[in-house]
């Protein structure tokens, strides 16, 4: 009986150690680090006209954290001015989350927290002003197509006012782009 234990446990020891070596060859530590698959994008959107500017930058990060799902943050800062009518500076960040059911599939959420300061004016001079100065929270669910690092897509406001003074309705179309 002790022959037949000290035989099992030597070839069981053995096989254990030829597993071990085995998985030793194939494994590879990780030499990434934690930014080394960071995805960076965002927005810059510019237009001008007759009395007309508006400027807006929205810079972002993206982390996957899994083959389907990735998170990330943004900040943003958008200025409005119609001459003699309206004033509006708005900034703050965001958050999103995307989630990618199939490879050209993107579902996602976002929640937005903007700080914006309005001014109004009743008259043509700036002596007559309405100051409207709040905070804005948006939450966005989204679905969009992906090819290559860009998705076109269209997202909904769940949030959404119909008094809102920062989007004048719940649905918005949506380009992203990550590099």
């Amino acid at each position: 009986m002790k022959k037949i234990f000290y035989t099992l446990t030597t070839c069981f020891l053995i096989g254990f150690n030829s597993f071990a070596q085995e998985n030793q060859d194939t494994y590879q530590p990780r030499t990434t680090t934690f930014f080394s698959d960071m995805q960076f994008g965002g927005g810059l959107g510019l237009a001008f006209g007759s009395g007309f500017t508006n400027i807006a930058v929205s810079p972002m990060a993206l982390k996957p954290i899994t083959e389907q799902f990735s998170a990330g943050l943004g900040l943003q800062f958008n200025y409005l001015r119609s001459k003699g009518f309206y004033e509006s500076t708005s900034y703050g960040a965001n958050i999103l989350g995307i989630y990618s059911p199939a490879e050209m599939i993107q579902l996602s959420a976002e929640l937005e927290q903007l700080r914006v300061n309005n001014t109004i004016y009743t008259d043509f001079s700036k002596i007559n002003t309405i100051n409207d100065n709040f905070w804005n929270t948006a939450l966005f669910l989204g679905a969009g197509y992906t090819t290559e690092n860009v998705t076109i897509g269209v997202r909904y406001n769940v949030l959404y006012k119909k008094d809102d003074l920062v989007y004048n309705q719940a649905w918005m179309p949506f380009i992203r782009v990550f590099f």
